[in-house]
């Protein structure tokens, strides 16, 4: 009986996941053909910013879109050298013969060339990784170790001096842009105003390769001293009182009393009965943080620290028309997120055996 219970559990997961899997294809079909379709309205794009530089303008200047406009703004230009950019950036095809390209190509995570940056997106996206990483995992896990923690003991001294005082600095935190308080600190510590404690910009010094494996280590934790500050204080209330009511709810349900009321010690109530029912909506919520960690990006406070990261990468492409990084990216993460969502539900079950695929598939 009992193995062929688990053998429809199996069965059960196994139809779940398989469902899931089948529409991402239309939901990541239908995102980026939404994209795509945007994209395709958008004034300035690479051919007519090709043109404004081959005219003498900044790559701002103002454009028109369509054919008959770009032949006006193209003054000097003879149509043969419009129809060579237009065929040098793909445009000589209609849109939905480039859409589907673009998607058989990406199938094999062919994300195509950078208009402006002549590398491969792929590459590209690798290339900004390392700042992205560090300060989505430093983010993670500050605030998972300090919030849990936090939140818990919140919850055990509800009401009491800590608890109000420890609500209103987590309040005020996550009332403080972020931007507003790297900046803050920046004049603060990073050499403006007043004391020069930490560096200004950058992941790591000029001199990071002279440096012995210990110095290197030191150096990069220096540089990320103030970007993750400002990073990671705004999400600290949003965790700690997540933590605290789900503490709190458990703490005032029936089996909580029961085992006080045969003698079990608050440390074993709390932490051997409550905790494990208490936890479930934040261990379940892991797997998609741990992996959107590595690809967040942050324009204002990359900007702000001069690091070149995904945020900034991705403004820049949007404010370019480097569509193939646009739509590259956006293929990319989307997808990621599609599988971190479904690694989240399926840890609901595995975490609480009472949740089931129906009740989650509905």
């Amino acid at each position: 009986m009992v193995v062929e219970e688990q053998r429809n559990g199996t069965a059960i997961m196994a139809a779940y996941i398989l469902k899931r899997l089948l529409l991402m294809i239309p939901t990541l079909f239908g995102v980026m053909l939404l994209t795509f379709a945007v994209t395709q309205f958008v004034p300035g794009g690479p051919v007519e910013q090709m043109v404004s530089q081959l005219r003498g303008n900044t790559l701002h200047s103002e454009v028109t879109s369509g054919t008959e406009g770009l032949y006006r703004g193209a003054s000097g230009l003879d149509k043969e050298r419009i129809d060579e950019l237009r065929a040098l950036y793909g445009f000589d095809k209609p849109a939905y013969q480039r859409f589907f390209i673009m998607m058989k190509h990406y199938l094999t995570f062919d994300l195509g060339q950078s208009y402006f940056h002549h590398q491969s997106v792929m590459e590209l996206i690798i290339s900004r990784l390392p700042v992205s990483v560090s300060i989505g995992l430093w983010t993670f896990f500050i605030t998972y170790f300090t919030c849990i923690p936090l939140g818990i003991r919140k919850a055990v001294r509800d009401g009491s001096t800590f608890d109000v005082t420890t609500s209103t600095i987590v309040l005020i935190g996550y009332a403080i842009p972020g931007f507003v308080l790297g900046i803050t600190l920046l004049v603060l510590f990073g050499g403006g105003s007043f004391l020069d404690i930490f560096p200004l910009r950058g992941l790591v010094s000029d001199n990071w390769d002279s440096l012995s494996w210990y110095g290197k280590i030191i150096d990069y934790l220096w540089h990320m001293v103030l970007p993750i500050t400002a990073s990671v204080v705004g999400s600290f209330a949003i965790m700690t009182m997540l933590t605290k009511n789900s503490f709190l709810d458990e703490i005032r349900k029936q089996y909580v009393l029961t085992a006080r009321a045969k003698g079990v010690g608050e440390t074993s109530v709390l932490y051997r009965h409550v905790f494990r029912n208490a936890i479930i909506p934040l261990i379940t919520n892991f797997p998609s943080a741990f992996i959107g960690a590595f690809f967040t990006g942050s324009l204002l406070i990359e900007t702000i620290f001069s690091l070149n990261g995904l945020g900034l990468l991705s403004y820049d492409s949007v404010m370019r028309r480097d569509y193939p990084v646009v739509l590259g990216s956006l293929y990319l993460f989307t997808l990621i997120s599609l599988l971190a969502q479904l690694i989240t539900d399926i840890c609901y079950v595995l975490v609480d055996p009472r949740i089931q695929f129906e009740s989650i598939d509905r």
